[in-house]
């Protein structure tokens, strides 16, 4: 604005007009301009506080009240959301808004009108507003647009690297690592070394709007964070943050260190070759440390020291124990009671056949839980696919008593019953080549024990041995079906009243 004020005052002092021109930065011919209208108005130095050079240009030179006619302005906001899709420009825009002012006989914007608008809305949009970081309150976190490279010495051809970034907001101490990919396991390692190189953890983590730390962002409001990315956070006792979708201004810290490392470190590095990933990060983690190092421009100190000075003595401690990453998996229980979890089969109780349960995988540990309760536990099996871990108590009782058997088992019990039962079991364990060919036969055998008796079922081994040096299962229940009443108490007697029949037994015409 012209210094109205400042004309004046210097016109008092009997100053020239080129002089006063000069010295107001303005023409000769707005200094004559500016007296010649001041005179008419008879306006002179000295003048009071409020005449302010606003108020003087609306006394010498008020606005005319020319009435332009209305053109409709266009609506920023939607023109704005247009504008993110691919292929919409501001031309193609301006043509639509004018079709639109024609349909109700408008005059429209010209382009160039048009456009100054958008640009002054979205100026009004860039409005930022400083927030002063409390010591060790916050971190952000993201992935570096930029790769790094190393070698495979077996191909010898390039392999991308991706470049890990984590700032602490108060001193801008930052922290870079490079891996092979963007996955989870990846983040959470990163997030891992990252704490262990802070040597403590801040209150809040502010992560990216990446899938691996929040599952759905289509609401800010009702963001889902990861279940892993979560543990993690709970482990290290801190919050977690989401930035909003498209909006860098929430982590300006971690998008300022990600141009920087990508300067400073990935860029500097690019003339040297690697051949391994940690050869690799050896020469980020000697870059960082210089990066931290090197002065601020508009700060005392450097980044380590207001690191070392005010921030790390108020981070809070790490846990006894590095988090051990796990991963969580949806799986049905199959008809044997078991869950496949990358080629092997861990049991969980038979209750929950068909049932989808959850599954929590480490690297040393499995573990099931259905509707938020841990139901099994389980050592994870590596090797070959197809490996069963199987505990007996997620089995069913007869499944468990099937588990049981064994020829010793079998012995065991059948010599509880009487020697002859314990002959006729050994001899039917015997007769197989397998002895687990006989288990169904001599667990059949013992079963008669239950449905007649311990006694009947003795003197019908005692019989079926008479007849033969190896007696079968049918054989024996033959017996306690169609001769029961010889296997009672007085079968001696019994044996006496017999009037025919072979009476000295299959032994004696043995010898």
């Amino acid at each position: 604005m012209t210094k109205y004020r400042e004309i004046l005052r210097l016109s008092s002092l009997g100053l020239s007009q080129q002089n006063i021109a000069t010295s107001c930065g303005v023409s000769k011919k707005t200094v004559n301009r500016v007296l010649k209208r001041a005179n008419e108005l008879n306006i002179h130095w000295s003048l009071g506080p409020n005449d302010t050079d606003a108020v003087l240009a609306s006394r010498l030179f008020p606005p005319s009240h020319r009435e332009v006619p209305a053109r409709p302005m266009p609506n920023f906001e939607l023109i704005r959301k247009e504008l993110m899709h691919n292929g919409v420009s501001k031309k193609l825009l301006w043509m639509e808004y004018v079709e639109d002012c024609k349909k109700c006989s408008q005059k429209p914007l010209m382009y160039s009108q048009f456009c100054y608008h958008i640009q002054q809305d979205e100026q009004k949009r860039r409005a930022s507003m400083h927030i002063k970081r409390n010591s060790a309150e916050q971190i952000e976190v993201d992935w570096a647009g930029d790769t790094a490279t190393f070698i495979n010495p077996e191909t010898g051809k390039p392999v991308k690297a991706y470049v890990f970034v984590g700032v602490l907001s108060y001193s801008k101490y930052a922290y870079a690592e490079a891996f092979l990919d963007m996955k989870q396991k990846s983040w959470i390692n990163a997030h891992v070394h990252m704490y262990e190189f802070f040597g403590g953890v801040s209150k809040i983590l502010i992560p990216d709007n990446c899938k691996t730390a929040v599952v759905r962002s289509g609401n800010w409001n009702e963001q889902c964070i990861n279940r892993s990315y979560q543990e993690m956070a709970e482990h290290y006792g801190t919050a977690i943050i989401p930035a909003r979708v498209m909006a860098p201004k929430d982590k300006p810290n971690a998008e300022g260190a990600v141009g920087n490392i990508s300067t400073w470190i990935i860029a500097a590095l690019r003339k040297e070759q690697f051949f391994s990933l940690h050869e690799l990060n050896k020469a980020i983690r000697q870059r960082l440390i210089l990066f931290n190092q090197r002065p601020f421009q508009k700060r005392e100190g450097s980044r380590e020291s207001i690191f070392l000075g005010e921030e790390k003595p108020y981070l809070a401690p790490l846990p006894a124990t590095r988090f051990e990453l796990c991963e969580w998996k949806l799986a049905t229980v199959q008809f044997n009671y078991h869950i496949s979890i990358e080629g092997m089969l861990y049991s969980v109780p038979y209750e929950y056949i068909k049932k989808k349960v959850s599954a929590r995988v480490t690297d040393r540990l499995i573990e099931i839980f259905s509707n938020h309760e841990r139901i099994a536990s389980h050592m994870r099996l590596y090797g070959p696919a197809g490996q069963y871990s199987t505990v007996a108590e997620h089995m069913p009782k007869n499944h468990q008593e099937y588990l049981q058997w064994n020829g010793e088992c079998f012995r065991s019990w059948a010599s509880r019953i009487g020697v002859n039962t314990h002959i006729v079991v050994s001899k039917i364990l015997s007769s197989n080549k397998i002895e687990q060919q006989g288990y169904r036969s001599c667990m059949g055998l013992l079963q008669l024990a239950n449905k007649h008796s311990a006694e009947l079922l003795e003197a019908a081994c005692q019989k079926a041995l008479t007849f033969s040096s190896s007696p079968s299962y049918k054989n024996i229940k033959n017996i306690l079906v169609t001769r029961k009443n010889e296997l009672l108490p007085n079968e001696k007697a019994v044996k006496a009243c017999i009037p025919h029949g072979i009476t000295r037994g299959a032994d004696y015409y043995r010898r």
